[in-house]
């Protein structure tokens, strides 16, 4: 029995949004060193500031791989400024996470948030 929910599962089988844009105007990179976990997102932004689209790469256990599909999903239509917090990204992934696992699960809104700062501060 799987322990993630439906959610999960299909965002990790069939993940959204995965590869890259050709020219982003957001793109970072984290990595979380204590699990091995390696996240790239990229954005890029229409003329009103708000995402028109997202993607993702990197190599991602299961959690980290389904939040960052669904990240990237979350945020389209979006301002930088009305970015999904920690708690609705986990919300969305409607599953039980044990805090390493959250950890997982945070790692691509870490580096969205982390690439929408240095986008600012530009």
């Amino acid at each position: 029995m799987n322990p993630y929910s439906e959610i999960v599962q299909e965002h990790y089988r069939h993940p959204r949004n995965f590869g890259a844009l050709e020219k982003p105007d957001i793109r970072h990179e984290l990595a979380n060193p204590l699990c091995g976990d390696r996240v790239r997102i990229e954005v890029a932004l229409a003329d009103d500031g708000r995402v028109r689209a997202a993607r993702f790469q990197g190599d991602l256990c299961s959690i980290a791989k389904a939040a960052a599909s669904l990240l990237t999903e979350l945020i389209v239509g979006r301002t930088l400024d009305a970015l999904p917090d920690e708690q609705q990204l986990v919300d969305a992934l409607r599953t039980e996470l044990k805090p390493s696992r959250r950890k997982c699960a945070l790692l691509p809104l870490d580096a969205l948030r982390a690439g929408a700062d240095a986008f600012t501060r530009r």
